[in-house]
């Protein structure tokens, strides 16, 4: 089993970006889902709180992430929080977004190995009163790297528990509607 830089994992690493707030034209009546770091709590993102416009995406620096990207939280008391993109999203500058190339890594073995390290990454972070991580410090966090066939199986596996949790949550949620 070898190590990889998360960086070398990807095809894309990016931030995003946020619009102006002051402007209503960037968020009135938005479609747009944009994410920001408070809803990144080690889940799978199929909704987001947050809409933007179109002139607010070509506005700010916020780009379009694809599904099953791993977004990292990087700023303040969310820092090191991972979660997974299950919709086409825009997220705030304060999302790191993994795109995953998925002929060498599985994007939910990534994620797990991240969820599992969380210590370490958020122990990363660094700046005075709000302790930040970069992107550069996720690109370049080395992780181990078994062959692509068992990073499924062990993803898999987590993943068919982490369904199960996830139905068992929505059926509460309907049930106390």
């Amino acid at each position: 089993m070898g190590s990889k830089t998360i960086g070398e994992l990807c095809m894309r690493v990016c931030s995003g970006g946020t619009p102006r707030s002051g402007n209503a034209d960037y968020y009135e009546g938005g479609t747009i889902p944009w994410l920001n770091t408070r809803e990144i709590n080690f889940n799978r993102i199929r909704k987001t709180e947050g809409f933007i416009t179109e002139a607010g995406l070509a506005a700010s620096s916020a780009k379009w992430i694809r599904p099953n990207a791993v977004i990292v939280a990087m700023y303040g008391a969310t820092a090191g929080r991972c979660a997974i993109s299950k919709i086409p999203l825009t997220t705030n500058q304060a999302c790191c977004n993994l795109e995953i190339n998925d002929e060498i890594a599985d994007y939910r073995y990534v994620y797990y190995w991240l969820m599992s390290h969380y210590g370490q990454v958020a122990r990363m972070a660094n700046g005075g009163a709000q302790q930040n991580l970069s992107a550069k410090q996720i690109r370049e966090l080395r992780i181990k790297v078994p062959e692509l066939n068992y990073q499924q199986k062990v993803a898999e596996f987590l993943a068919s528990l982490d369904d199960k949790i996830d139905l068992n949550q929505r059926t509460n949620d309907c049930l106390a509607a």
